[in-house]
């Protein structure tokens, strides 16, 4: 039992990440119904924009003798919850403009072309992020700097103990959170009435008088404002980050947003728990653990070939 829920925890963790990055991939197709494969890479660079924070504020903190330099804003240089929020929010911030940069200047001059297009813009937007991300941070591993620092909670079930670490405590609060807001957002603004509109028929909704480029830009920065919070938590859990660290979360999220029913926000999130205590449960495994990503793709096929809209997807029918 113990181990059960030693792994349940981890599972859960994992997965909670994974919902944030299957919620951005699920968002776009929903509103243009094509993959943002650059999507893992808006991952990376949110990990990236946090440990340049973390960076900043320590070196900007000390005089030239070693000194503090503000004594007013040490809580922005000692780890704590003020230091994370703070980091998670620029990380958030940054990476919503840059998504919407990469939707006006990539996406938006191919949109009346065919999807294949937008889909190979896509994946050349991705190699692109990953090389610029070489080229101004370096190929090699960096260590992700403690946000927070706290030991870890354990309690006893049988004669083993259960670890929760401080880490996981913050994603499994957060993405929550965060999910909640964007649960808001969509179902009770008006920005998301605009998005759930244009999903079902873009020409009526122009037709109403919303401006769909508005729409679409909005729905891009809140996407990639949830995968650079992904990317902190993701780091934060490694805790090393390079340029292709974003390939293979970014693979497992788009597996869970099609396993959950692409284009669904409950499906996407639950699709990405599954995913998660999958690959976790597998792991543990003695005899399975170097199949562990195998098999979680494998439980996708299974899924799809049952139910090819996923979980909790609904055909769409068209009139021809």
């Amino acid at each position: 039992m113990a181990d059960f829920l030693q792994q349940l925890v981890n599972g859960l963790a994992l997965g909670a990440i994974y919902a944030l990055i299957a919620l951005g991939y699920t968002m776009v197709y929903g509103v243009l119904r094509f993959i943002n494969f650059a999507h893992g890479d808006i991952l990376m660079l949110g990990a990236f924009t946090g440990w340049g924070v973390c960076d900043l504020l320590q070196k900007g903190a000390k005089n030239p003798d070693g000194s503090t330099r503000f004594q007013s804003c040490e809580w922005l240089t000692q780890p704590g919850w003020p230091k994370f929020i703070f980091v998670l929010v620029v990380a958030m911030v940054a990476c919503a403009l840059l998504g919407m940069a990469i939707e006006r200047f990539a996406y938006r001059p191919l949109r009346s072309r065919p999807k294949i297009t937008v889909l190979i813009t896509a994946i050349g937007v991705s190699l692109l992020l990953q090389t610029l991300a070489q080229i101004f941070f370096g190929a090699t591993n960096k260590a992700f700097p403690p946000l927070i620092e706290h030991d870890p909670i354990s309690f006893t079930c049988g004669k083993e103990d259960v670890i929760i670490e401080y880490v996981q405590m913050m994603i499994l609060i957060i993405t929550p959170l965060l999910l909640g807001i964007l649960t808001w957002l969509v179902l009770g603004t008006k920005t998301g009435l605009a998005m759930r509109a244009l999903s079902l028929n873009p020409t009526a909704t122009a037709l109403m008088g919303v401006n769909n480029d508005k729409v679409i830009s909005r729905t891009f920065a809140l996407g990639s404002a949830l995968a650079a919070a992904g990317g902190v938590l993701y780091a934060m859990y490694a805790p090393s980050i390079d340029p292709q660290m974003g390939i293979m979360p970014g693979l497992k999220a788009f597996a869970a947003a099609v396993l959950g029913g692409i284009g669904s926000l409950a499906g996407a999130a639950l699709g990405a728990l599954i995913l998660g205590l999958t690959e976790t449960w597998v792991g543990a495994s003695e005899n399975f653990s170097q199949w562990k990503d195998a098999i979680a793709f494998a439980v996708l096929i299974l899924v799809l070939l049952f139910k090819p809209t996923g979980l909790l997807g609904r055909s769409d029918k068209e009139k021809v």
